[in-house]
């Protein structure tokens, strides 16, 4: 408990104007004053318990923006014919779920049917990365929970194979610009990736190499024997990054080596804008914690829904 509470005072301060659109970072001052104590308080509990929680609650909000915007909607369960989100091919591995449920119990206690289970994991993500040492910004609330979640549109998701025209097309969809996409791929600084996310980089990678002549090759040889070609060992892997418990811009320190995961990673090298910005965040961590930001407030502003849910995981 004494190292989570160490990193949870690790953190830079990145003030921004108190309303983006419809929401706003004072939006529960008055309707739940606990709110912002109680959401850390269950982020701060599980990750001392859990070291891979902040990068699950990280990814899961992503996952959840992504989608009809950031309505909460990945954390409904499926019901009858329906499969829902968290159970599309993509979210299958998502965890940390139970994190939302407790704060979710606690601030129904607290303000009963004040606070929405989407603002509830937007503060959370935000929660993840200043626990592991990233930096603190105020999140804007005031989203309301969606009603419809479907594991078909899980394909709208970016793919850890996309190319870069790909990678851009899926952000400006979202109106994410091309470096909010180099900033947001820095999240891949927490984290651990399955084989079957990387399979393609270090095994028949094409008609010429078998591994994929970007990587590394010490790199690559440590990834092939963590995932051999049949690899039958259920969630085997690797870590994202060097520091993958910690908050910081190894992710392009490495990615400039040779050293990324995804064909996603790799492909932010291939234009001179997107590389230009790999190597500014991998010179200066400040750099890219500002970007970061900026770029966090932007995508979590991406709204949807219309009711607050009593339980985030069933509509009302």
């Amino acid at each position: 408990m004494e190292v989570v509470v160490a990193l949870s005072f690790a953190f830079l301060v990145f003030p921004f104007p108190s309303a983006v659109g419809a929401l706003s970072s004072n939006y529960y001052d008055h309707k739940c004053p606990q709110f912002e104590s109680i959401v850390r308080g269950a982020v701060e509990k599980a990750t001392s318990n859990d070291k891979t929680v902040p990068s699950g609650l990280l990814r899961m909000h992503f996952h959840d923006c992504f989608i009809r915007g950031c309505d909460g909607s990945v954390l409904l369960n499926s019901k009858g014919k329906n499969k829902a989100e968290k159970d599309g091919p993509p979210n299958i591995s998502l965890h940390a779920l139970y994190v939302i449920d407790n704060a979710k119990k606690a601030l129904e206690v607290e303000c009963p049917g004040v606070v929405s289970c989407a603002d509830i994991l937007a503060t959370v993500a935000r929660d993840a990365v200043v626990v592991s040492g990233g930096p603190y910004w105020e999140v804007p609330n005031g989203r309301k929970d969606g009603r419809i979640s479907l594991a078909s549109d899980t394909r709208q998701l970016p793919a850890p194979v996309f190319n870069i025209s790909q990678l851009k097309q899926n952000f400006a969809q979202k109106g994410l610009s091309t470096k909010d996409l180099v900033a947001l791929s820095g999240g891949h600084t927490l984290g651990f990736a399955h084989c079957s996310t990387f399979q393609n980089r270090i095994h028949n990678f094409n008609a010429t190499h078998d591994v994929d002549p970007t990587l590394n090759p010490f790199f690559a040889s440590r990834l092939r024997s963590v995932c051999p070609a049949h690899n039958k060992v259920r969630n085997a892997g690797a870590p994202l990054d060097s520091s993958n418990l910690i908050f910081d811009n190894a992710y392009y320190k490495l990615l400039l080596q040779g050293k990324s995961m995804f064909s996603s990673d790799q492909a932010l090298l291939t234009t001179p804008k997107t590389k230009e910005l790999v190597s500014k965040f991998a010179s200066s961590r400040k750099a890219f914690e500002r970007a970061f930001v900026s770029s966090m407030i932007k995508m979590s502003s991406l709204t949807g829904g219309e009711e607050i849910r009593r339980d985030c995981r069933v509509v009302n």
